[in-house]
């Protein structure tokens, strides 16, 4: 089992259209049988962490592949998704692949 998190930055003033971005992203994955989760920090960490943050668990690495080619809708429609969640980002969003050790799900 797979986690993937995605950390997003954006600026105050953009969070509210952020987390929509990101509840569209949630809805998507649930659609397509994954587990999938907003994660909104209440303290930030060393440095100045993200602002917010998406992860989904997959069973194996392709279905991360799969989900951004076609997390949203239809190639076209997931483009058009990221292109305009771009426009509220600061950065490019981080991303991290963690695997579950010791049993089953978390």
């Amino acid at each position: 089992m797979y986690l993937a998190r995605f950390s997003y930055d954006v600026l105050p003033v953009n969070r509210q259209r952020a987390i929509e971005f990101i509840h569209r992203e949630v809805e998507a994955a649930r659609g397509k049988g994954l587990n999938a989760r907003l994660l909104v920090p209440l303290t930030r960490g060393h440095g100045n962490g993200p602002a917010l943050q998406f992860e989904v668990e997959l069973t194996d690495l392709d279905q991360l592949d799969q989900f951004r080619n076609s997390g949203v809708g239809s190639k076209q429609e997931t483009g058009n998704w990221m292109h305009a969640f771009s426009e509220v980002l600061t950065a490019p969003p981080g991303v991290e692949v963690l695997r579950f050790e010791g049993g089953e799900r978390a």
